[in-house]
């Protein structure tokens, strides 16, 4: 029987091979600019929270990305 992969919604085996890609032809320069730069935006900022609200966080961040595109803001 062969072992098919199972993959995320959404994933399938060309975009892993893409991902893996990706960081496998980064030099050390671009991974540490792709590190850094969720802290040099001055529109976003970096906070912890508790494990068991990250799938709300992620539904207000869905819901207030939503209201932006429809106001083209």
């Amino acid at each position: 029987m062969k072992n098919k992969n199972k993959f995320p919604k959404g994933w399938d085996e060309k975009r892993v091979k893409g991902l893996i890609d990706h960081y496998e032809q980064q030099t050390e320069d671009e991974a540490l600019a792709e590190d850094e730069a969720p802290f040099v935006d001055d529109q976003d900022t970096m906070m912890e929270i508790p494990r068991k609200l990250v799938s709300q966080v992620r539904e207000m961040i869905a819901q207030h990305n939503k209201k932006l595109l429809k106001t083209g803001s």
